[in-house]
């Protein structure tokens, strides 16, 4: 490929295109003509196999096989096979990581459980800037089993780690796409006895994550972003080997029984994560997330990293000659999957350029999210949208009444 590490030309993003070792995935999506799809961040398009195992699961292992499917079409298992081709993306072996519930209730659940070990304090931390389901989660958690709450100013964590706790962070931040210093607020947690859960729901099928080699212990994250699960696809949760038998989780459910057919009294947890399952999983859900995680199969995640730089680099390029503002990491440096740049006007802006083609969020009160999904974006199609977005700055074609009306998701 061009020495350039990103396109600045027309031209050059057609010659990275051509050159995209990754850039075959795109078939694998259906999308729809005439789309710029830059929110994958926030959800991922439907893979052709998903929509596929959606028809199956439906037409003929719910239609057809009925309440056998659970065995025919190996329901039951769904959780733990379904993890086991999403452990390659984490760098953990396939029994460290469990789908189930959602990122609200994983983090509940592994915080609680994280607490009730005695081993790494009784404070619940969260930085002020955090996704905002993290802190509800953490401080109504708190306030139920009478711990401390630790609600840190933004930048905050090492020395919160370093007073003891268990700390909610995310790798990648939501609104800027800087990522933490994963080793190093580990190595900080592990010598004052604290824990970190790490919220992956930005990282997870867009970096390159090796928790085993970071010495990540614990982590929770979503499946609808980057791996395309489908809205409300199920979260899942990873904890390392040697810890897992330490946890009790708070929510013992049926399905997390060690016999849960034997329909006992008592509860006995299940064997590692298992007992970590709460209820009976959303089977069509799963479903889809599995036939979507087929798309990893034979790709090496740090193509996947390196263009989801390359495209951000050439977008912040572009924000530059523009003279707007950007709140994510500068050129060179590496971050998540989105950047972020800011305007006044910046709803109106979103939504004009949508008008054109190109979708985007926003995020209040004035910044507006380029989601950068390296799998099915083209260089060529984020140049052409970073060209109409000059071309509205220039006409103002934002200030059209219909810009300024507030749709209720943004």
């Amino acid at each position: 490929m061009s020495t350039l590490r990103f396109p600045q030309s027309r031209e050059e993003a057609h010659a990275f295109d051509q050159k995209d070792p990754i850039g075959h995935l795109k078939d694998a999506f259906a999308l729809p003509e005439g789309v710029t799809y830059m929110v994958g961040h926030s959800l991922g398009p439907a893979t052709k196999a998903s929509l596929e195992k959606l028809a199956t699961a439906s037409q003929s292992e719910w239609a057809d096989g009925l309440v056998g499917s659970w065995n025919t079409a190996d329901w039951i298992n769904l959780p733990q096979t379904t993890a086991a081709k999403l452990s390659p993306l984490l760098g953990v072996d396939s029994d460290e990581a469990i789908i189930c519930d959602s990122v609200s209730l994983n983090i509940f659940k592994l915080a609680s459980a994280l607490l009730s070990t005695g081993h790494y304090g009784s404070r619940l931390c969260v930085e002020q800037d955090e996704f905002p389901t993290d802190q509800y989660i953490v401080a109504g958690l708190a306030e139920l089993r009478g711990v401390e709450f630790i609600h840190a100013e933004p930048g905050n964590a090492t020395a919160t780690l370093k007073e003891g706790g268990i700390l909610v962070k995310s790798l990648v931040d939501f609104r800027t796409g800087a990522i933490a210093d994963v080793e190093g607020l580990e190595q900080i947690a592990r010598t004052s006895g604290a824990a970190i859960i790490w919220d992956l729901s930005h990282a997870t099928g867009l970096l390159n994550l090796k928790l085993h080699d970071w010495h990540v212990r614990f982590a929770v994250g979503c499946t609808y972003k980057y791996l395309n699960g489908g809205p409300g696809a199920p979260g899942f949760l990873y904890v390392r080997r040697d810890l897992q038998s330490q946890l009790t989780t708070p929510l013992a459910g049926w399905l997390g029984h060690a016999r849960p057919f034997a329909f006992e009294n008592t509860y006995e947890p299940g064997e590692g994560l298992n007992r970590f399952v709460s209820g009976t999983p959303a089977i069509l859900s799963m479903a889809s997330l599995n036939a979507a995680l087929d798309l990893f199969e034979d790709v090496n995640m740090a193509d996947i990293q390196a263009k989801a730089n390359a495209l951000g680099d050439m977008c912040l390029w572009k924000f530059d000659q523009l003279g707007m503002k950007s709140i994510s990491p500068p050129i060179g440096t590496l971050r998540g999957g989105h950047v972020s740049v800011q305007h006044s006007e910046g709803y109106a802006m979103s939504r004009a350029l949508a008008d054109c083609g190109h979708k985007t969020d926003f995020r209040t009160p004035d910044t507006i999210r380029l989601g950068l999904s390296p799998t099915f974006l083209r260089y060529l199609e984020v140049w052409q949208a970073l060209k109409d977005l000059e071309d509205i700055l220039k006409n103002k074609s934002w200030q059209d009444p219909r810009y300024q009306i507030r749709e209720t998701v943004t």
